[in-house]
């Protein structure tokens, strides 16, 4: 079986990605890109390491032209973007992953406070399947509309899911310390994203007020089947790619006092998923080790009554568009690692 694939948002950062990851997938054809610019460009133009390989024009979307030639339809668009056409596909009998942040949240006041805009779209939040193939994969398996988690969350949760899940932290404990690669800002032409700007310098951002908090709040809390709000602290390092959270944590009344192999129970509980690892006692990611990988590495290190946990992830691909294609993979029953490893 080959699907065939659109992108709307092609030129970006995640649709750069998501073009050079779908170009090695035996399964997928790239049918069609679009952008939301007015003037037309050749892919091959855009990204000239693309020449040979592909030489597709990027044009406007056109509705009807994807409900002809596309299978599947990946949103690579900026946050508030995206809403205006998931009514049109669905509509159209196409399956959707969006890699904005449009759909991830399921009240859309909490949407509204965070993204300064009101969403267009409440009737399809309810049908949106948050997509972190580790906790939700059953339900991706038959989506029509996958949200695909931002690049934060997706860190913060893996790394907090099997704590959270079972009951064995103080759910009001939770601080999260994160770090990501300039590219986790999207392609804008800002002051403070220029090279000038980040190059030998690190700097914390939207201290506590950063637009991810609720995404990771809603999932912990579903997990804890209790209320979890995190204290989160971003920062902007040097770097193009790559996100490295260290996380501390209280530990529940549940596991004080009784010894527990936490190393162990991260290793049960994700031993059989593709892309997950577990550093070994004494271990701890970096992000040099899941740099343009899908890989999402996790280390622990318990300290008296607290825990430390690390997760590191390369922003770009588990992060944003490694992780659609994995959720692509699932929905159409293709292997997980098919065109990611």
């Amino acid at each position: 079986m080959v699907i065939n694939a659109g992108i709307i948002g092609a030129t970006g950062h995640t649709g750069e990605e998501l073009i050079g990851v779908l170009l090695k997938h035996p399964g997928v054809r790239i049918s069609r890109l679009y952008n939301t610019s007015n003037q037309p460009q050749v892919i091959s133009e855009v990204f000239p390491k693309f020449k040979g390989q592909i030489e597709l024009v990027c044009k406007k979307p056109d509705i009807k032209e994807i409900a002809e030639k596309c299978d599947v339809v990946f949103l690579a668009l900026p946050h508030t973007v995206s809403m205006q056409f998931v009514p049109k596909l669905l509509k159209a009998g196409k399956r959707v992953i969006d890699l904005s942040a449009d759909y991830r949240i399921k009240n859309p006041g909490i949407y509204e406070k965070f993204y300064n805009k009101a969403h267009k779209d409440k009737p399809h939040l309810k049908d949106a399947v948050y997509g972190l193939p580790e906790i939700y994969r059953v339900k991706i398996k038959n989506a029509r509309l996958v949200a695909n988690p931002g690049c934060y969350p997706t860190a913060a949760i893996l790394a907090l899911a099997p704590l959270a899940g079972l009951d064995l932290i103080e759910p009001d404990s939770i601080i999260i310390d994160a770090k990501s690669g300039v590219t986790g800002a999207g392609k804008k032409l800002v002051k403070e994203f220029l090279f000038s700007e980040i190059n030998e310098d690190f700097r914390a951002y939207k201290i506590n007020i950063h637009q991810h908090m609720p995404e990771i709040n809603q999932v912990l809390s579903k997990l804890a089947v209790k209320k979890i709000n995190v204290i989160f602290v971003p920062h902007l390092l040097p770097l193009e790619r790559g996100i490295l959270e260290t996380i501390y944590v209280k530990k529940s009344k549940k596991l004080k006092g009784k010894s527990q192999d936490i190393i162990n129970l991260y290793k049960k509980f994700y031993k059989n998923e593709p892309f997950v690892r577990i550093k070994d006692e004494g271990q701890f990611p970096r992000i040099k080790d899941v740099s343009n990988t899908n890989f999402c590495d996790i280390g622990i290190k318990e300290t008296g009554e607290n825990i430390i946990v690390i997760s590191a992830i390369d922003n770009l691909l588990k992060g944003a568009s490694g992780q659609a294609v994995q959720n692509m993979n699932i929905m159409y029953k293709f292997p997980e690692r098919m065109g990611l490893c």
